[in-house]
């Protein structure tokens, strides 16, 4: 019995000492987790308008003002994800020179590097008398040149405006007003913060006294650019391909720069054939044909297409194409869509419109607060409780301006975010409605992110949107409203590859803020195309 005794307690014993030695040889082999550390605020000295800070590329770009020495940048204010480590944060303390990206490193449990880069716009401009269009600067290569006609003797050019550098610039030797001699090129020295460029001017002749440069046709629109001389009576006329009757551009849709003008003609007829010229005294160019777009409106954009998919209001029909997408599919799955469609007997489907609710979806710590949404893209999937989105739909055309029909009522606002952005000090006022409208030409659509770690939203300033509008009510309407979003264009000859159409009833909602019961009613969309 004393035996058995024994030899359980050394079978024991030796069962311990083996378990002893494997767990001596175990690894923590357990991944840390994955955090991107962020910067939340970056704000410098002569920024134009805030930094765009973009977590998806790990990047913030500050906007200088034309004053701002741009290779010594003061850094007033920075702040990064709670918990992060930044050891470069000393380097933020001196002047930044950013003629050229700066990386830093960023870190929690791993390594992240952001890359900061200045972009700063300096209008730039030279003209001489009886100027042939408009001067070309290339910057990178500090050199001006401009025309002047094949009758105007280049060692007698008179210089009516030259500016190459900021406000602050000295240059030698100071040529405006002067009568110049441009039978060579001319060197001038422009001393800006301590540093000295020199810029070389050529003036050339040319037999071309003027020229239709680019015609750039949207739909009922067409915007035309020419070059002639300076002082002289210069303009368009146009007709149609059909027609041999000139039409001469009023001079009040003109708009003149020294040699160069421009014309926005009007009321045009779309995918028709017109034919234009640029006059300059008794003078006219060569002519150039032109065709116009077409009037394309978005799929049901009056919202008589739903149906239910289990939890999920879909705003297309059963087994059709989706063009619109909305949060419905994140919103259902802690509660119930927070979009669905307006109920109207009248029409053929018995929808007419999308309601969109601002609510808390969920309960207690398992519900966050959710903005009803609707957008021309798709819901692409959630990540945790957060959204991941596509925004946009292929669209060429440039439409001036989206008209359409909306009702909203507003809610105190009761969830905020309390970082990145802190938006705490807007709890209690009235909440805001948005409907916006962008053109861009970027290669694909723009994912959205939701989840503050990798948030990635729209930015109205990125240098692939092409035209943006919006309106907002931070009221209640009283009951159904018409809106107007004129579309302010950044060129007339980029062509879109995407449309981006937005409404939120809750304008921060992305940011997880906003008030719980505010309602925005969007009954219709049309895209108009003429000014």
């Amino acid at each position: 019995m004393r035996n058995n005794i024994r030899m359980r307690r050394i079978g024991a014993l030796l069962v311990a000492v083996m378990l002893f030695g494997v767990t001596s040889c175990i690894k923590n082999d357990l991944p840390y987790p994955r955090i991107q550390p962020n910067f939340t605020a970056f704000e410098v000295e002569g920024q134009l308008r805030a930094a765009a800070i973009d977590s998806a590329s790990r990047s913030v770009t500050v906007y200088l003002d034309e004053s701002t020495d741009i290779s010594a940048v003061e850094v007033t204010r920075w702040a990064i994800t709670p918990g992060a480590a930044f050891p470069d944060s000393l380097e933020l303390e001196k002047p930044l020179d950013l003629t050229e990206p700066k990386h830093f490193m960023l870190s929690i449990y791993q390594d992240y590097t952001w890359t900061v880069t200045a972009e700063q716009n300096i209008e730039r401009y030279f003209t001489v008398a009886s100027q042939i269009g408009s001067s070309v600067i290339d910057v990178n290569n500090h050199r001006v040149t401009a025309q002047v006609p094949t009758q105007q003797p280049l060692d007698r050019i008179t210089v009516r405006t030259l500016k190459l550098a900021g406000p602050e610039a000295v240059m030698t030797p100071d040529i405006v007003g002067q009568t110049v001699d441009f039978t060579n090129p001319v060197e001038i020295e422009i001393r800006e913060f301590g540093r000295t460029v020199t810029w070389t001017i050529e003036i050339t002749q040319t037999d071309v006294s003027v020229d239709l440069t680019s015609v750039d046709a949207w739909t009922c629109v067409a915007w035309l650019h020419g070059q002639g001389e300076e002082g002289k009576p210069n303009g368009f006329e146009y007709r149609l391909a059909t027609s041999d009757d000139w039409i001469a551009v009023p001079q009040q849709w003109i708009t003149t720069d020294g040699g160069s003008f421009t014309a926005r003609l009007v009321n045009l007829l779309p995918m028709t054939d017109y034919v234009a010229r640029a006059i300059s005294g008794d003078e006219h160019s060569v002519e150039r044909q032109f065709t116009t777009g077409s009037i394309v409106q978005l799929p049901n954009s009056n919202f008589t297409d739903w149906w239910l998919d289990n939890k999920v209001w879909c705003p297309w029909t059963n087994g059709g194409e989706p063009y619109w997408g909305t949060g419905n599919k994140g919103a259902a799955t802690l509660g119930q869509s927070n979009t669905v469609p307006i109920e109207n007997s009248a029409s053929p489907t018995g929808y007419q419109g999308a309601k969109l609710q601002s609510k808390f979806i969920g309960i207690g710590l398992l519900g966050k607060f959710g903005a009803g949404n609707l957008f021309a893209g798709t819901y692409v999937r959630t990540d945790g409780t957060n959204g991941v989105l596509s925004f946009g739909r292929e669209f060429s055309q440039r439409p001036t301006r989206v008209r359409g029909h909306l009702q909203y009522t507003t809610a105190p606002i009761s969830r905020t975010s309390t970082s990145n952005p802190d938006f705490t000090y807007m709890k209690g006022q009235p909440d805001t409605c948005i409907v916006w409208c962008a053109l861009a030409d970027w290669d694909e659509p723009l994912e959205i992110r939701t989840k503050p770690a990798e948030r990635q939203l729209f930015e109205r300033d990125d240098p692939g949107v092409i035209a943006y509008g919006q309106v907002q009510y931070g009221y209640s309407t009283d009951g159904v409203v018409e809106f107007v979003i004129d579309m302010e264009y950044n060129s007339t000859s980029r062509v879109p590859r995407w449309i981006l159409l937005t409404a939120s009833a809750s304008k921060y909602g992305d940011y997880f803020t906003g008030g719980e019961g505010a309602v925005l009613d969007i009954l219709d969309y049309t895209l108009e195309y003429d000014y």
